[in-house]
């Protein structure tokens, strides 16, 4: 996205436009499914001062105003968040070996593409899918 472009997306969240927040936006197009640490690593040297608990507070910010996508996944050690685009419902697979994690479009399109066998009465928003595997360095260099 370009500056105008994140600008506009923080207005239309109802957020102000701070400098921190569009270091943490660039950080998370520049490095998807990137933790708060990975994020706040990112940012720390070009925006002075920043500490990790506003990078915290800005990811929990933007994750509430539906801008970035908090996610969860078995065997990290905290959340990802990835930049959230409207109409989009894509799943992930991640490698159990390294933990590289890369998107996979859902093959139903249209969320939630999975279907309980009970919903105990409540409507169902969506189904998070993940595929667990072994990325190709990993297979090479004998670690399946």
């Amino acid at each position: 996205m370009t500056p105008h472009a994140v600008s506009e997306r923080l207005h239309a969240a109802g957020l102000r436009v701070t400098a921190q927040r569009i270091a943490v936006i660039d950080a998370l197009q520049a490095a998807p499914h990137a933790s708060a640490d990975a994020v706040y690593r990112r940012v720390r040297d070009g925006v002075p001062g920043i500490a990790l608990a506003t990078v915290h507070s800005i990811l929990g910010d933007l994750t509430a105003a539906g801008v970035v996508r908090r996610v969860n996944l078995p065997d990290v050690g905290s959340a990802l968040y990835e930049m959230q685009h409207a109409d989009d419902n894509h799943h992930h697979v991640q490698c159990v070996r390294c933990g590289r994690v890369e998107d996979v479009a859902c093959a139903v399109g249209a969320a939630p593409c999975l279907h309980p066998s009970g919903d105990h009465g409540m409507r169902i928003l969506e189904a998070a899918v993940i595929y667990r595997a072994l990325c190709p360095e990993c297979e090479r260099n004998g670690n399946g």
